[in-house]
C-alpha cells in the first residue's frame, strides 16, 4: 500500500495558496483516480483506493502544516506503511514557479511540514515530489509570500504543474521512484 500525502493548511482561507501546492496536487490525483477525498481519519481528509495494482490512500493533513507529521505518522501507523511507501508532494521556493523534483529521500530543506514529518517518522527516507512555486521577492515576509495566491498567468502554469506531480506520484506507485525521477528530473 502507498500513502501519498499533500501538504498545505486547511481552511478555505488558504485554498489554493501557494503553500497549498500538495493539496491541489493530491486533488489532481483523486480526480485522476476517482478517489474522493473526504473521510476524516489520522488528524486529516483521506480516500482509499487502487492505482497501478497497488492499493492507495491519498491524504491531506488537516493539522496545518507544521503538524503535518502527526497526520502521516497516525495513517501509516494504521496501515503499517513503511516510509519508502509514504510519498508527500508540496511546494518547494527553490523551485521555479511549475517546476518539479522527484526524490527519494532528503532534508527538509527549511520546509516547517517535511521537517515535522521527518521528526514524526524518524527518517528522511521517503519519496517526495517538490512542486516549484518560485522565490519569495527581496523584502517580503517569507509567510506573507507563500500563504499567497498564484498571479493568474502563474495560476495556469500551475495547473500543468499539478497535473504533471500527480502523474510522477503516479508513476512511484507504478514504476519506482528511480524511474519517476528519470523521467520528471529531465531538464525542459
Amino acid at each position: 500500500m502507498y500513502l501519498i500525502v499533500g501538504l498545505g493548511n486547511p481552511t478555505r482561507e488558504y485554498e489554493h495558496t501557494r503553500h497549498n501546492a500538495g493539496f491541489d496536487a493530491v486533488d489532481m490525483l483523486a480526480e485522476k483516480w476517482n478517489i474522493a477525498v473526504e473521510e476524516k481519519k489520522y488528524k486529516g481528509l483521506c480516500g482509499k483506493g487502487a492505482a497501478g495494482g497497488e492499493r492507495v490512500l491519498l491524504l491531506k493533513p488537516q493539522t496545518y502544516m507544521n503538524l503535518s507529521g502527526e497526520s502521516v505518522r497516525a495513517a501509516a501507523d494504521f496501515y503499517k506503511i513503511d516510509p519508502d511507501h509514504i510519498i508527500v508532494m508540496y511546494d518547494d521556493i527553490d523551485l521555479d514557479v511549475g517546476k518539479l523534483r522527484v526524490r527519494a529521500k532528503g532534508s527538509a530543506g527549511g520546509h516547517n511540514g517535511i521537517k515535522n514529518i521527518i521528526a514524526h517518522l524518524g527518517t528522511q527516507e521517503f519519496p517526495r515530489v517538490r512542486i516549484g512555486v518560485g522565490a519569495k521577492p527581496d523584502r517580503m515576509d517569507l509567510a506573507d509570500y507563500v500563504l499567497g495566491r498564484f498571479s493568474q498567468v502563474e495560476r495556469g502554469v500551475m495547473e500543468d504543474a499539478f497535473r504533471e506531480a500527480a502523474d510522477a506520484a503516479e508513476a512511484i506507485v507504478e514504476d519506482g521512484i528511480d524511474a519517476a525521477m528519470n523521467r520528471f528530473n529531465r531538464k525542459k
